[in-house]
């Protein structure tokens, strides 16, 4: 088991500026129907709202990320997709569920407020890796791929760049990281989780 050190940033904001100077619908949208989990995911487009509404509901926004800094053994190597899920499954994931535990206690201590996860839904997830974090079911996946309806509609939440937010801006503008990338099957020095907290 590797030790993982995280560090944690917090920015608030106003939901005014922030559509300003961060959200793109139109232009997120055409990224997402790249991504397998496009119509496939209940928190993942297209929806039966626009997402502007959506932010407008509220009128702050509580950024919240997470740096997961990569055990170093780890960096020097070249890995597969299927390596590179296993390390996420592994080390990423949890923190992922970690960050989204601690945005739905702040849900608690704010009444209207709602959270916005650390990316895509994994409260289904299949044996494939689609859809939906703790494979409550593993059931194949995502029911909306079966046309049914959520599961756990109270628990489901939609992440920022779902919603239109670009979220590598969000990070440098309002947290004052980067972000990193995987490039050519090499693993960066760390990955960011950014969700967050919108209050009425």
């Amino acid at each position: 088991m590797y030790a993982i050190r995280t560090e944690h940033f917090e920015h608030t904001v106003s939901v005014e500026e922030y559509m300003e100077k961060c959200v793109d619908v139109e232009e997120f949208l055409r990224y997402c129907k790249e991504c397998r989990n496009y119509g496939n995911v209940w928190s993942c487009p297209p929806y039966d709202f626009d997402p502007e509404d959506y932010w407008k509901k509220y009128s702050t926004f509580r950024i919240v990320g997470v740096k997961i800094y990569l055990p170093e053994e780890l960096l020097p190597g070249t890995y597969t997709e299927e390596e590179r899920e296993e390390i996420f499954e592994r080390i990423l994931y949890p923190k992922k569920e970690e960050l989204n535990q601690e945005l739905f206690a702040l849900e608690k201590d704010y009444p209207g407020s709602v959270s916005l996860s650390g990316g895509f839904c994994r409260l289904c997830i299949g044996e494939n890796g689609e859809g939906g974090c703790d494979g409550k079911t593993g059931e194949g996946g995502c029911a909306r791929k079966d046309g049914a309806p959520c599961r756990y509609p109270e628990q489901m939440r939609y992440s920022i760049e779902s919603l239109g937010g670009n979220v590598g801006l969000t990070v440098t503008r309002y947290l004052h990281q980067e972000l990193q990338w995987i490039e050519e099957g090499k693993l960066p020095e760390y990955f960011m989780l950014v969700g967050g907290l919108l209050l009425p």
